[in-house]
């Protein structure tokens, strides 16, 4: 059944309630909450990673749970990095490493034994689970363009009880992600838009601030009652437009604003590996033109950097009223929080300004997990994959694994981080190549009309990734393709560089 309130106070508020029986739900009871909450486009710029970005709610978090320095996305785009997470699987076609990734393989599907999502099967699983914001790809979990109204079709069908959203001054899910604090948004301006904002305006006065407001009720809600819940709550920011109040911006003096440490292309690294920042750029009333022939001023760079900076204290703000909540809930001891990047970001770093890479600085993100029981405060250096992420959360739960997923259950690493079992292995796709992280390396490959590109990355001496250094090292190399192969589940679907 789906049901549409369009208008309350003058904003909009989707609501698609679900049909398993309370029967069900009593099933799962005595087992723990769980808090989910996605961020957009949250590279590892926070307090707790040594940042001189202010988050203190996210920085209490990291110190109540694991802090995960190498977490690494599958796809450094939203939409499949999502996908990928959701499913636990790894991409099997190209179509996979698309935005419209859960689209295409879910939205139209039939209910089958093979649960949709982490969601669908902690449902099936007697958990009531509710979305409130950008959980997948479509903002508000309906299927619709950019520039149409809201649609009636939910993206993944079955996995929410509920699906909420308040799209306020701005009307639907997607103007509100583009949103500036007058109601506009980019595309209904054309593009005609600066890519940040700063606002004299409440917290409510970007979407954000209605996301937290509308969490914090459900999650009052959610724990009178006596039925396990899952709640996923997804944030926009710091996702482009970088638009926050005014007051997270004069957190910052844009003098103190450190630049990247490499604002340069690696020296061996191919062009076809990085981007003309095209989406950046797209916002046309932009001052500077990001592009790989030569880096934006000092000055335009410490501006967007603090825009940047001002988004995370903004969202930190809003996650803080959240987990607020849940402590004044009686509740915090007895639920799993999860707070997940869905990949990184460039900020000037390498030439680039957004994401869509296959290096570090696009594929790491931040990771934190409090679960009860578990210690508190680590700092956990293991290499970890968003894919890894579906088994964790099952067997923290005390749920049964479905079968064919791609990840490994990491709970363990939430008590014994030095487990030698552990294999520090993560790979990620986009476009035409396979990257494959190591404890030490990094080595990508790409099919690039007829030739095989391969990049090899050190860090135990070179964190910033200044050099490729596969040409002076193919010992190095040979030995990596063996473990790379095993992550090239994409196959037949990349083009034959031979």
């Amino acid at each position: 059944m789906k049901i549409e309130y369009p208008i309350l106070f003058s904003t909009c508020l989707f609501l698609f309630p679900g049909c398993h029986s309370s029967g069900q739900k009593r099933q799962a009871a005595g087992k723990p909450n769980v808090l989910f909450i996605c961020v957009d486009d949250l590279r590892r710029d926070l307090g707790c990673y040594g940042s001189v970005v202010k988050s203190p709610n996210i920085d209490k978090l990291a110190g109540q749970g694991s802090l995960f320095f190498n977490h690494y996305t599958m796809v450094p785009t939203s939409g499949a990095a999502r996908a990928g997470m959701l499913t636990g699987k790894y991409p099997r076609e190209t179509s996979d490493l698309s935005n419209e990734a859960c689209r295409t393989r879910l939205s139209d599907k039939p209910e089958t034994e093979q649960p949709e999502t982490i969601f669908h099967h902690l449902r099936r699983n007697g958990y009531y689970t509710v979305g409130i914001g950008k959980i997948s790809h479509y903002v508000d979990g309906l299927l619709y363009g950019y520039t149409d109204s809201a649609g009636t079709s939910r993206e993944l069908p079955y996995s929410w009880d509920e699906m909420l959203f308040d799209c306020g001054q701005w009307r639907t899910g997607w103007n509100a992600f583009f949103g500036y604090a007058d109601g506009t948004n980019r595309q209904g301006r054309s593009r005609q838009v600066k890519p940040y904002e700063t606002a004299d305006v409440p917290d409510e006065g970007y979407p954000d601030g209605l996301t937290a407001r509308l969490a914090v009720e459900k999650i009052k809600e959610l724990t009178a009652n006596r039925v396990p819940f899952c709640l996923a709550v997804g944030f926009f920011k710091p996702h482009l437009p970088f638009t926050a109040p005014k007051k997270y911006w004069d957190l910052y003096e844009r003098e103190s604003i450190p630049l990247s440490p490499i604002p340069f292309i690696p020296e061996g690294c191919h062009e076809m590996t990085l981007h003309k920042s095209e989406e950046f750029n797209g916002y046309l009333l932009g001052e500077e033109k990001a592009s790989l022939k030569k880096s934006v001023s000092d000055d335009y760079a410490r501006k967007l950097r603090r825009a940047y900076f001002a988004c995370i204290s903004y969202v930190d703000a809003q996650i803080g009223k959240v987990l607020d909540a849940l402590e004044e809930s009686g509740q915090a001891d007895n639920t799993i929080v999860i707070l997940w990047g869905d990949h990184g970001w460039h900020l000037g770093d390498h030439l680039v300004w957004g994401k869509h890479t296959l290096h570090e600085i696009s594929l790491n993100s931040t990771f934190i997990v409090k679960a009860p029981s578990k210690k508190k405060g680590l700092k956990n250096n293991r290499i970890v994959s968003s894919v890894d992420i579906y088994p964790t959360l099952m067997e923290l739960c005390g749920v049964e694994m479905p079968e064919g997923l791609d990840g490994n259950s990491f709970a363990g690493l939430l008590e014994y981080p030095e487990d030698k079992a552990w294999k520090d292995v993560a790979y990620s796709y986009f476009r035409d190549g396979i990257s494959m992280r190591t404890d030490r390396y990094r080595l990508s490959r790409y099919f690039h009309k007829e030739e095989m590109v391969e990049e090899l990355y050190e860090y135990k001496q070179d964190i910033f990734e200044r050099k490729n250094i596969a040409d002076e090292n193919s010992d190095i190399l040979n030995s990596l393709i063996p473990l790379w192969e095993k992550g090239n589940t994409l196959g037949s679907h990349l083009p034959n560089p031979e």
